[in-house]
């Protein structure tokens, strides 16, 4: 037993030095050395060459934490187990112990779990596979108290042993401020006093006095509901469904719309016999809304008579027409031409009196280009 502890008294030198070296590093935290005291308990069976008991042993260990959970550690431990039967004044044995273990570290570091392999060299070899369960206790910045319990089991007689352990850990490679300590709270305010705090603030920097929403960010006035910021709407009255542009403004697509007329006359007169039907107005309304239109209003006779007759009469009931449109109705004479056509159009061919009737007529055609409001 004086070997051991003359082992152990070097390795809590080394420890310290290595920790001291390590405070002025001043490295992110990555590594630990420890020191270990350890009660160690065989199975009852377990020969070496003869019954072993259970017993203690010290060491150290050098542990790697490659990130916040997960680490890896290498563990030499002298052992010195009690034999259950006394042969001669032997009642002692001693040995070593040595392997690696993985360790996973729960949040906040409350436990680890580990597990590995171990090797034990005493009178007789054994190779162990080992889990357990342990903790870092903080004792300050630059000390843990370590306690660990394993669970023991030979590859190749099935034994089953088991250790408490308790130690000193000495982390290096790490400043005060650990990456895995948790950050300092955040104390909550209202920068810009929108009445939503920092943490919940997406618009940090809105300007005093303006309107926010839940998220701190400027509720944008839009009155007619068409997606475009009062303060940008060139058309602040758009209809609902109405697509726009940028500007706010009802974006049209062009269209064509005719609208005929056609007005008879009766036998060799020029005159027109109801200048207010509904025909007419309905005409005269189209040709007023689209007041960019032309329109060529075409005379036409029936086919008894002569000729030069017929045509004649024809030029006559067309502007017998245009005076009707400009005197009655206010259309500018600019916008309307005449022509006539006498007999060489004719709707139905022959003299029967339902043909003189349909080809003693005027005929009008008016087609505009028009916007249609696009819809959403």
């Amino acid at each position: 037993m004086n070997k051991t502890f003359k082992f152990t008294a070097l390795a809590f030198a080394v420890a310290a030095s290595a920790n001291v070296a390590a405070q002025e590093d001043g490295k992110p935290f990555d590594s630990w050395l420890g020191l270990h005291g350890m009660y160690y308990n065989t199975e009852e069976t377990k020969p070496a060459p003869d019954l072993m008991d259970d017993g203690f042993g010290f060491g150290f260990e050098y542990g790697w934490r490659f990130d916040e959970s997960w680490a890896v550690r290498g563990e030499y431990t002298v052992l010195d187990l009690d034999y259950q039967q006394v042969l001669g004044s032997k009642d002692s044995i001693s040995g070593h112990m040595f392997g690696v273990d993985a360790l996973y570290f729960l949040p906040d570091d409350l436990w680890y779990v580990f597990g590995g392999v171990k090797r034990q060299l005493l009178d007789e070899n054994y190779n162990l596979a080992n889990v357990g369960i342990g903790k870092h206790w903080d004792i300050n910045d630059d000390v843990k108290l370590t306690t660990e319990i394993a669970a023991y089991r030979d590859f190749d007689d099935s034994y089953y042993d088991y250790s408490v352990k308790v130690g000193l850990a000495f982390p290096f490679g790490q400043s005060k401020t650990s990456s895995y300590s948790k950050p300092a709270p955040v104390v909550d305010g209202d920068s810009d006093n929108d009445g939503v705090l920092n943490s919940m603030d997406q618009c940090p920097n809105t300007p005093a006095g303006t309107q926010v929403d839940s998220k701190g960010c400027a509720v944008i006035a839009d009155s007619d509901k068409d997606g475009v910021a009062d303060g940008k709407d060139l058309c602040p009255d758009t209809p609902m469904n109405d697509k726009v542009d940028s500007d706010g403004c009802t974006v049209f697509d062009k269209e064509e719309v005719t609208h005929n007329l056609r007005v008879l006359f009766a036998n060799e007169s020029a005159e027109v016999a109801e200048p207010h039907s509904a025909d007419i107005e309905d005409f005269v309304a189209f040709f007023k809304r689209y007041g960019k239109t032309e329109a060529v209003i075409e005379g036409h006779a029936s086919a008894p008579g002569t000729e030069s007759y017929n045509m004649e009469l024809s030029e006559r009931r067309a502007e017998a027409f245009k005076n009707v449109l400009v005197n009655e109705y206010g259309i500018d004479a600019s916008r309307l031409s005449t022509e006539g056509f006498g007999e060489s159009e004719l709707l139905m061919e022959g003299s029967s009196a339902e043909a003189n009737r349909v080809n003693r007529r005027i005929s009008i055609r008016v087609t505009a280009i028009v916007e249609v409001p696009e819809k959403r």
